[in-house]
């Protein structure tokens, strides 16, 4: 008996834990990104290709969101989450340009530098 409620206990144990590390993301995908501020040039490029890998530059506040840093682009209503953490962490509060890539469908910027912004 004792060996099913410990089994149980350590079950939901789990499932807790595993929802405190969803939490972030789910709250990432509630603010999708209506559009990047520059758009890169598709003059040269076919219409199918992706425009994921093509650095962009982003500019908003960094803040804390279910306890990681986003970008949050007051412009566009847009909160982006942050691929380095470290590199967002010195910049708390403040209006930053990001430059990097966006990965649109978890809406992630993998950033490439930070500078404050003006």
């Amino acid at each position: 008996m004792n060996k099913t409620k410990l089994a149980r206990l350590l079950l939901m144990l789990a499932l807790v834990a595993g929802l405190c590390l969803l939490q972030p993301r789910l709250n990432a995908q509630q603010d999708r990104p209506a559009a990047p501020q520059q758009q890169p040039d598709v003059s040269s490029q076919p219409s199918t290709m992706s425009q994921a890998s093509d650095p962009q530059t982003f500019i908003g506040k960094i803040a804390k969101s279910g306890g990681k840093f986003v970008l949050k682009d007051n412009a566009t209503k847009s909160t982006y989450a942050l691929d380095d953490q470290g590199k967002a962490k010195q910049f708390e509060g403040q209006v930053v340009q990001v430059t990097g890539t966006l990965d649109e469908e978890t809406s992630t910027i993998r950033i490439s530098s930070i500078a404050p912004g003006s």
